[in-house]
């Protein structure tokens, strides 16, 4: 009789195991490629396909704002930061892709010190195109930066709108070299929606779009991707020295190709096609 209830014991601390070992593997996270297969293993949040509010309601903002609509965007992810001296020097020393100049001192910018993760700026949108082309992603459109930035509510800035703080963003400030730019993802209280960080604020970032001061009011509703020709290109976030006008999640800057200021810099998306390509996954939380 004892060996009969070991046996069965036996089974079911079997059955118990296999169980475990089940529920664990369902609620793991998938996670993309390894990050040993990424040029630029970054983490990536995604943004979930459907509409969000892009623009604001006339007579707040400035008119190349308006007209407040509804856009419907497709899926994608985009870098959860963004890109850092260190990342971007990497692609240098990998690509052969020119270094830009080094706004803390004399010498070139792998010389300086304690920046690592500051974002990079000085580069121009050539650069930061060839950089996330590198890395197998691109730049966001100007709907996907603020669906990103805002999330699906409507609201002023990433986190809300209430006012920004020193907390939330680096803004209206002057150049004090290597004391200017804060490390990326270091102002948790400024995260949007999905928990982007730095979409305020800090560095500007390009986006793949023409800049049009009227393309909102004849755009689609549907993944747009800004005016088929132009002259400049679109940046949005603001930066350090971004006034507070700037530094709203709708806020439209916009600069020339060869553009290279203390204040620009990117990060890089990639669609989505099914195969989990994301490093990390987010859903908005409540405003």
């Amino acid at each position: 009789m004892r060996q009969g209830l070991t046996r069965r014991t036996t089974q079911w601390g079997c059955t118990g195991l296999l169980v475990a070992a089940v529920y664990a593997l369902a609620t793991t996270p998938v996670l993309a490629a390894p990050a040993s297969k990424e040029l630029d293993p970054v983490p990536m949040v995604t943004i979930p396909a459907g509409p969000f509010l892009m623009g604001t309601q006339s007579p707040k903002g400035r008119a190349d704002e308006w007209p407040q609509r509804s856009v419907q965007v497709d899926a994608f992810a985009i870098d959860q930061v963004e890109v850092t001296n260190e990342r971007y020097m990497t692609f240098v020393t990998t690509s052969g892709h020119r270094s830009p100049p080094n706004p803390y001192g004399t010498g070139v910018l792998i010389s300086a010190k304690g920046i690592e993760q500051l974002p990079v700026v000085q580069v121009t949108w050539y650069d930061a195109k060839a950089y996330c082309a590198w890395a197998k992603k691109r730049l966001p459109t100007e709907a996907e930066w603020e669906k990103a930035a805002r999330g699906t509510d409507g609201r002023t800035f990433p986190w809300g709108n209430d006012a920004p703080t020193p907390a939330r963003a680096n803004f209206d400030r002057e150049w004090v070299d290597d004391k200017t730019l804060h490390a990326v993802g270091s102002l948790s209280g400024g995260d949007s929606p999905y928990g982007i960080k730095d979409m305020a604020g800090n560095a500007r970032e390009w986006v793949q779009d023409w800049y049009d001061p009227d393309y909102y009011a004849n755009a689609p509703t549907t993944n747009p991707q800004g005016p088929d020709k132009g002259i400049v290109r679109v940046i949005r976030g603001g930066s350090w020295h971004s006034p507070l006008s700037d530094i709203t999640a709708t806020a439209r800057g916009r600069g020339g190709f060869a553009l290279q200021t203390h204040g620009t810099g990117f990060r890089c998306v990639r669609s989505i096609d099914g195969q989990g390509q994301d490093a990390a996954h987010g859903e908005p939380k409540a405003k």
